[in-house]
């Protein structure tokens, strides 16, 4: 008997009925998977994570809205209907991470409407398929049984992707490859509503051709995704990619050129093998130099090693800690040989202990003090980085200082972001430490900027270690003199409840990068 001999009042098939709830948990995981893709790959190109994905979620769910909609204008052949929009689905969606990852590449003014263009093309897309699956169950469900099942469904569908995402899904096939899979599971369901509603489809040896064509596009695109990332990477960064991976937590791209290895995280340089011994130096001695006897010392952020390849240049030191919240850092900058070279092998030192933690959790949770902390964090481009650099991190840290030691945070520039980096400062203060704020010039970055933290008050170092490339005892004074054009601002403090500081940082760069 075919699906159109079934009598409304008739009981349901159970195959057919699980076969459709099936495709419902489908189609709800796919289109949860590209809107986080979406909200993911803004984060990276345009920062302020909180920002992109709710403005991601938000256009998601209005053009899902507007695709429910439109729905009500589907009156005939509806199984067709379906089978069409999940081919859509399953071109537009699974292809959106590698659309918008050349786009970056080629087009970047484009970006952003491009980005909002498949959004709320994807989500007009997925908010047609529930109705119409809802109307073809119908059939065969009684309307009170039919929304609490498909619901159910939906909601199961959009639980497992939401944790499946970050675990398994980004850190094991990337973002490429996870949206082309889940263009492919689309694909499938397109298949099963082709082989099930066979009978009622016209015209359908152009539904079969049209399915073996989207199949075959999402399966060379999954075969090539490694090439259209490095593609899109090698014009991005113009320099040759030598390590490229995605954690739960970030973008880590390696390159290799003229400049020599360069490190980016989401996108944005973090240091550069030319120069990165300016950014070292200057951020490590002025306070390992002054303080003149530290035993103990703790590194926050930093994975890659360099801050502690100049710890390590003072033999009194008895132990680093780092903490390091991505273990895919210090893995790589343990394991590489150039970049093991690069940082002295100083990840391999026995004085060194790494912990794979999030500094915030383990500044709670240590009972430790140090003689000397580094903050090495990036910038504050996004909330989930803001929160280490604001009033209630910083009274964390102070309670984990020795009575004499001293903490050094990286800022930003106090010349492109000025009142950024008086923000850092002012909420350093606030937790009752001195601030002695301080710059130098590093090319790659500019004017940069740093601030030292402690009880008692900063004295200049007489003397430091042998073999700097930068520093000396003559220029460290300059480093504490802030021309015009840097000098103090009046700042809010950074608290966890508002984080002005990352609104501040976005203005202030944005001006630089428009």
């Amino acid at each position: 008997m075919s699906t159109t001999a079934v009598r409304p009042d008739a009981p349901a098939p159970r195959p057919l009925e699980v076969a459709l709830l099936a495709s419902v948990f489908v189609v709800a995981a796919c289109g949860l998977v590209y809107e986080l893709a979406a909200g993911a790959l803004a984060s990276y190109v345009l920062g302020d994570s909180v920002l992109q994905f709710s403005t991601v979620i938000g256009s998601y769910l209005f053009a899902m809205g507007v695709g429910s909609w439109l729905s009500r204008f589907f009156e005939r052949q509806l199984p067709a209907h379906f089978l069409r929009i999940e081919l859509l689905v399953a071109l537009v969606g699974g292809l959106m991470p590698a659309t918008l990852f050349l786009a970056n590449a080629y087009a970047p003014s484009a970006f952003r409407f491009l980005l909002y263009a498949l959004v709320l093309a994807v989500g007009t897309l997925v908010g047609l398929e529930i109705p119409l699956v809802m109307r073809i169950l119908r059939r065969n469900v009684v309307l009170r049984e039919l929304v609490s099942q498909v619901l159910t469904f939906d909601y199961l569908g959009a639980l497992a992707v939401s944790v499946a995402f970050p675990l398994l899904l980004v850190p094991q096939l990337g973002l490429i490859r996870t949206g082309v899979l889940f263009g492919l599971m689309n694909a499938a369901v397109a298949l099963w509503a082709l082989w099930l509603f066979r009978h009622e489809l016209r015209r359908l040896r152009a539904h079969v051709l049209a399915c073996a064509l989207t199949v075959a596009a999402l399966a060379a695109a999954f075969a090539g995704a490694a090439q259209i990332t490095t593609l899109s990477e090698d014009r991005f960064y113009q320099d040759s990619i030598v390590f490229s991976a995605t954690s739960p937590w970030q973008r880590i791209v390696v390159t290799h050129g003229r400049a020599g290895y360069r490190l980016f995280l989401n996108g944005n340089l973090q240091f550069s093998e030319r120069d990165e011994y300016r950014y070292h130096e200057a951020l490590v001695h002025p306070a390992m130099a002054a303080h003149g006897a530290a035993r103990k010392v703790a590194v926050l952020g930093g994975g890659d090693g360099l801050a502690v390849r100049e710890i390590l240049r003072y033999p009194g030191v008895e132990s680093v800690t780092l903490v390091e919240l991505d273990p895919n850092m210090t893995q790589l900058f343990s394991s590489h040989p150039a970049l093991s070279r690069l940082n002295g092998g100083s990840l391999a030192s026995p004085k060194v202990k790494i912990v794979n933690a999030d500094a915030f959790k383990w500044l709670q949770e240590s009972r430790e003090t140090f003689d000397v902390i580094v903050v090495d964090f990036p910038d504050p481009t996004n909330f989930s980085i803001g929160k280490l650099y604001t009033q209630s991190f910083y009274a964390l840290l102070e309670q984990r200082l020795a009575a004499s030691g001293y903490a050094v945070v990286q800022t930003t520039s106090p010349l492109v972001a000025r009142q950024s980096f008086w923000t850092v400062v002012t909420t350093l203060e606030s937790v009752g430490l001195r601030a002695a704020p301080y710059h130098a010039n590093v090319p790659s970055f500019g004017e940069w900027g740093y601030v030292i933290a402690s009880r008692r008050p900063f004295r200049m170092p007489q003397e430091l270690p042998a073999g700097l490339r930068f520093l000396t005892l003559e220029s460290l004074p300059q480093l504490f003199d802030f021309p015009r054009d840097m000098a103090r601002v009046p700042a809010e403090v950074n608290r966890l409840s508002n984080q002005v500081l990352v609104t501040t940082y976005e203005r202030e760069w944005g001006k630089v990068t428009q």
